[in-house]
This record gives C-alpha cells, structure tokens and sequence, in this order.
C-alpha cells in the first residue's frame, strides 16, 4: 500500500502544513538501482584522536570520491579516542559538516571493540560513541544516517563499509556492528576481498526458507541478482508462488514444511552438492495478548520461527551440507528485541533467534568455517502490514528516525551483505532494518 503521507509531505503545501503542526517531515529515501548504484557526491575523512588504522586504500574502493565539498558521505574515525579529552574532537570534526551533508546522505563513525581488559577511561569514551551515534541519528534527519562501526582492521571491514556508504543500506540507522579479524579465504572464495565483482555470488546456491511472497521473495530476488543460485523453499500450500518465484529468478523450487522433524534431512537429500548461504526468513504471527492467547497460538509460532531454525541449522551444520565460507543469515525482528504488546509468543521466538545468533556464531565459525547473523526488521510495506488497522500502520510507519516504513528491499539489501564473500569477518551480528525505530535501542 502506498505511504500516502510521505507523498503529500514532498508537497508544497505538505510541507508548510506539517512544518507548521510539528508533524513528521519524512524525505524519500535513496535506494539502490543498478542505473544508480552509488551515492552522489564525496566522501569526506574525518579523524578524531589519533588512530593506527590505514583507512585510504579502503575508502577509495567505496565508489565515492574522497573531497570535502557537497559530501554525500561521512566517515569519523574515532577509534584512537582514549579520553574525555579527545571524545571533544568527535563534536569538533562533525558540528562544522553535519549540515552540509546531502539528502539521505550517510555517516558512520568507527570506534573500536569494547574489551573487558581495557582501561575504564577508554571504555567508557568508546561506550559513549553508541549514545552519540544514535541520539545523532534520531536528530539529523533530511533520510539521512547515521551508525557505528567497532572494527580493528580496516581492511576486513571493507564489505561492511561498502555497504553503510551505499544507496543499500537507506533503511539502517542507529546500528552499532562488530567486525573482526580478517578470516582466511577458502579455496572457493575470492582471494582479494576488494574485487567486488558485479556478480558476488556467483557459483554459490542459496537456500531462502518462506521465500515464495513478501520478504522472503525480496531477499531471493536480490541473491539471484547477485549471481547465486537460488532454491526458493515453502510450504506445500505456496508451491505453485514458489515455483513462480523461482522460475522467473532462473533457480528452483522446494515445497516443504519447514516443522517437519526431518526437514533438515531433505534438505540435505535435496541438495547432494551442498549449500552456501542458509536463509532462515520464514516465519509466521498468531498475535493475542497472553491472557486470552491459547497453547496452540504459542506453540505454532514458536515452532515455525525457532524450532525449525535450531533443527534445521543443526541438521544441515552436522551433515557438512554448509560448505566452508558459507552463510547463515536468520530473521530476527525488533519485537524479540523492544517486545510488542499482544506478541509474547513472537517477540520470544525472534529473541531466541538473536540468541542463536551470538551463541552459535564463534562455533560455526571455527568448527565450519560459517558465519552466522540477523537481520531485524521493523516496520516493513508488505501485505501484512497493509491490512494492519490504519491508526497502528500509520505510527509504526512514523515512529522511527526516517518517520516511513521500510520495504522488502531493505531487508534483502542487508542480508544480501551479510552474505557477501568479503563479510567472512561480520559474525554474530544481529542487525536492525527499522529506519531506527524508536522502540527499544
């Protein structure tokens, strides 16, 4: 359904009328096109504190020109700021440009990993680049945004870079990500991250679990675009969608309830020469306040979005069919992480997903050699929330930073990135696509 008051606010009267009510003013955001695949302007290099990383070669890959004028882009490296002292030059870097920033520009500030052993002055200085980053992206509106980056190796962050200075990630705001150390390329997988060739995923098959509709047919579409392989898996009752979706993406279809206690069995049977990126997208509401909600509402929802991820992910991890340098990539939601009322049994099958996450990730990764992630998304445009009551649709559109709803394209966007060959160093994350919402952090 169309966001009619995001169209009547680019008007002229829009916007004196919601100037004056002190109604939200959301822009139109810039997504990705492969006719526009970058954003317009310079990326500006800022510095705060003093810093050991080598930033230049990276940047430079970013497809934006370094300059100072007209910047669409702005990257703060704060990771050498160590005390109250030098967390000063964060407001002196940006308070001159933050103004000059283009429409649905971007910034991002890169501090470094919080460690238990660090002196507490540091820690503490590191810790309030998060308050900052986000209290700054609840204010600079115009869809432009803002996130932290923890890194210590600039080199292994490029993938991440690449994409919170893109038109890819116009729906993530307020995000705090990790990245580690750069991992050892395998045989299969490019051996300079920075290629970046057109089709990154060529060679590679991707499985999207409820990818026949929605998000899940968003998410296929964007793999396939990448150049992967792609078995759009779904419910027998949504085979012919899903052979549709399928057919037209050059991949083909698997229907399958995704709750069969050998689902992860078939799969294997299904694909003899492995897979490289897991999509666990599939997923199902049955929305009543705990007082009114009966076993059964529970127990359906909890055994679609949790049960299904931890047996199917086990099965498919034990039987090898996961090659080395794959991707697992799970849907969270922002209800598992702020709650939502009348979705007790959803917001803790989506907790137990980001549970997964950080619990299974440094295993996988050093027994498989697979990384494991989530993305949570907020309020997105699809046909759920199309017949969501007008009142509650409108505030979830309008109770975020970019005061709109996100689209399936977001959300593909951002998994589509955790599953890119040079994010072998991002694990463990759980990202948010939610415009940041002002729900929860």
């Amino acid at each position: 359904m169309a966001d009619r008051y995001l169209s009547f606010t680019a008007t002229a009267p829009g916007r004196f009328l919601t100037r004056r009510l002190g109604l939200p003013q959301p822009a139109a955001l810039r997504r990705f096109s492969p006719e526009r695949p970058f954003l317009t302007g310079a990326l500006h290099h800022l510095t705060a504190g003093t810093s050991a990383l080598d930033l230049t070669p990276v940047l430079a890959r970013t497809g934006l020109p370094l300059g100072t004028a007209d910047p669409a882009a702005v990257v703060l490296d704060a990771t050498g700021v160590r005390d109250v002292d030098t967390l000063a030059e964060v407001h002196a870097a940006l308070h001159p440009v933050v103004r000059s920033v283009a429409a649905s520009g971007r910034i991002v500030v890169l501090g470094s990993p919080l460690d238990a052993d660090d002196d507490h002055h540091r820690a503490a200085v590191q810790q309030a680049l998060e308050g900052f980053t986000r209290s700054l992206g609840k204010e600079i509106g115009r869809g432009r945004t803002v996130n932290l980056l923890r890194l210590t190796d600039a080199a292994a962050a490029e993938s991440t870079l690449r994409f919170l200075l893109s038109p890819k990630s116009a729906y993530v705001s307020g995000q705090v990500i990790e990245v580690g150390a750069r991992q050892q390329p395998s045989q299969d997988l490019p051996e300079r991250p920075h290629d970046f060739p057109d089709l990154p995923l060529a060679g590679r098959t991707a499985l999207v679990t409820g990818g026949a509709r929605g998000i899940g047919e968003a998410v296929a579409e964007t793999l396939a675009r990448d150049g992967a392989e792609v078995v759009v898996l779904d419910v027998p009752q949504a085979e012919q969608d899903a052979r549709r979706v399928a057919e037209r993406l050059g991949g083909r279809a698997l229907a399958l309830d995704i709750t069969a206690a050998d689902a992860g069995e078939r799969i294997a049977a299904e694909l003899p020469d492995g897979l490289d990126l897991l999509i666990h997208n599939a997923g199902v509401t049955r929305d009543r306040r705990l007082v009114n909600m009966p076993a059964e509402r529970w127990s359906s929802v909890l055994d679609v979005n949790l049960a299904s991820v931890l047996r199917t992910t086990d099965a498919l991890l034990a039987k090898g069919t996961l090659r080395t340098g794959g991707r697992i990539v799970a849907t969270a939601s922002i209800a598992g992480l702020a709650g939502n009322a009348g979705q007790t049994n959803y917001g803790a099958s989506k907790a137990g997903v980001a549970g997964l996450v950080r619990a299974l990730a440094p295993r996988a990764l050093a027994e498989h050699g697979v990384t494991v992630n989530a993305v949570a998304p907020g309020f997105i445009e699809t046909k759920m929330t199309a017949a969501v009551p007008l009142f509650i649709r409108e505030a979830g559109r309008r109770m975020n930073s970019l005061a709109q709803g996100g689209l399936p394209a977001d959300v593909a966007e951002t998994t589509a990135w955790l599953a890119h060959p040079a994010s072998g160093s991002v694990n463990g994350q759980v990202v948010r696509v939610c415009g940041q919402s002002l729900l929860g952090a």
